[in-house]
């Protein structure tokens, strides 16, 4: 995986046509931002197009239809996806790439610029335009290798949608304590940010990180009794977080 270099200087080819495929809400983002970038852009265009009239045709659909969807197009344009964790091979025989921003996005829409987007192609020109439409979206494009695709998916799911799931279960505990989730907030916010820092190990704090069992324990017995559900995810948590502190698991009294 490295990052590629791009002359931001560059203006957008404002000439080609680019055609969505997909109305969810990535192909409705990547409509709008590609659009205020200045590039003409067709659609977003259901499953079934044929990307007539298009240079590119941008594949926003679920990876399972992604080789249905590029069957559709007629020969002619360069053909991309925007998988995360998907080679190349079901957009063959067109000349193809694959663009990935690294963001979320719901159905308010996503902010693209300053995030990374994970790019290949099939072709010299085909990754060049990767990078030229990563770089319209003002992210930053890397070239993922098609082995790593699967892997830096993975990265991405952690950061994101598994950090959803972990808060939400914590949102579940605070609320039975009688705390609402906004006071939960700051202090995701400071974790995030001093992890973006200093990264894992200097940023982890708690009673795990400074080998304080008895509060472990006394957590894990509340969680028990109060969200046995969450007693599985709570102690997976905790012996990936002792082996990231340095400790060793205790000793059964």
């Amino acid at each position: 995986m490295s990052e590629l270099e791009r002359d931001s200087s560059e203006d957008p080819s404002c000439c080609t046509r680019v055609a969505i495929v997909g109305r969810g809400r990535l192909g409705k983002a990547l409509a709008g931002a590609l659009t205020a970038s200045g590039y003409e852009v067709l659609g977003p265009l259901g499953r079934d197009a044929d990307g007539t009239g298009a240079d590119v045709v941008l594949l926003c659909v679920p990876d399972d239809q992604i080789a249905i969807a590029a069957a559709a197009i007629a020969p002619g344009p360069v053909v991309g996806h925007c998988s995360g964790a998907t080679s190349l091979e079901p957009l063959s025989p067109h000349e193809s790439f694959s663009l990935h921003p690294l963001m979320t996005v719901t159905h308010a829409g996503a902010r693209f610029a300053g995030a990374g987007a994970a790019i290949d192609g099939s072709t010299s020109r085909a990754l060049e335009l990767a990078g030229e439409l990563a770089g319209a979206l003002g992210t930053h494009p890397v070239r993922v290798r098609p082995e790593d695709r699967a892997l830096y998916h993975a990265a991405a799911s952690m950061a994101s949608n598994f950090l959803v799931t972990l808060e939400a279960a914590a949102e579940r505990l605070a609320g039975d304590a009688g705390l609402e989730r906004r006071l939960l907030v700051p202090l995701v916010r400071a974790t995030v940010e001093n992890w973006a820092r200093l990264g894992g190990e200097r940023s982890l704090t708690g009673p795990v990180a400074r080998g304080d069992e008895a509060t472990v324990s006394r957590q894990r017995d509340a969680i028990e009794q109060r969200a046995p559900e969450l007693l599985e995810l709570f102690d997976a948590l905790v012996l990936a977080t002792r082996a990231m502190a340095g400790r060793s698991e205790p000793v059964p009294a």
